[in-house]
């Protein structure tokens, strides 16, 4: 929504205070530091090494689409096929989306026309942003959502547990489980004990790992094979 306040957060990128939640949809302590640690460095330069043909990301909240642009312009660098489906129950207008300050900083203001677009898309538009990177955005609540494939990495920001508590529990551990490939790795900026019960009770393996900054820890957890 238009309405969402701007602020700036401590690494210079932008956030956006949610005027329907009343929280914030990055770390104040820095979006885009937030974004490469938790998402990049721990889930997709893990799939990256683990993982020889496309890699399928499924992410739970595009908000800004911070998280997709860096996946995007990962996926040119790198020239790694992605399909990337994210899931959006309440998107942002374009006019915020154009408030941000994330390619500026990012000095990729060639990705402008691929990030308007990601935004201003309509519910199962499929873009091929690029010869690496398809992208398709499901409006709709994910326990709504109707998967046209499985993934094998899984972008868990969504708003917080005391926020959106629902998102988070067994039950919907179990969904996002059931929607995976084997091996596949899901990571996400919560270390909550009671998140990681839900992902263990789930069927997946937890790993601790160092959080951005202002967090000790985050999450990140594997679907392992079964025998």
């Amino acid at each position: 929504m238009s309405d969402n306040r701007l602020i700036k957060s401590d690494d210079g990128s932008h956030t956006l205070i949610s005027n329907q939640f009343g929280v914030s949809y990055h770390s104040t302590n820095g979006a885009i530091q937030e974004s490469i640690t938790v998402f990049l460095a721990a889930g997709l330069h893990y799939a990256r090494h683990h993982f020889m043909g496309p890699i399928k990301i499924l992410e739970m909240g595009f908000g800004t689409g911070l998280n997709a642009l860096l996946t995007l312009i990962e996926a040119n660098k790198y020239r790694k096929s992605i399909s990337y489906n994210t899931v959006e129950a309440f998107p942002i207008s374009l006019e915020s989306a154009q408030t941000l300050n994330y390619l500026e900083i990012l000095n990729a203001d060639e990705y402008r026309t691929q990030f308007d677009s990601m935004h201003m898309s309509d519910s199962l538009d499929l873009l091929r942003l690029n010869k690496y990177f398809s992208f398709r955005k499901h409006v709709c609540k994910i326990e709504d959502l109707v998967p046209e494939e499985k993934y094998n990495v899984v972008y868990y920001d969504a708003f917080a547990p005391t926020t959106q508590p629902e998102l988070w529990d067994e039950a919907m551990m179990k969904r996002i489980y059931d929607l995976l490939e084997e091996e596949a790795v899901f990571v996400s900026y919560c270390a909550k004990g009671s998140f990681k019960r839900a992902l263990k009770a789930a069927g997946f393996i937890i790993e601790a790992l160092p959080g951005p900054p202002g967090k000790r820890e985050m999450t990140r957890a594997i679907k392992k094979a079964t025998l």
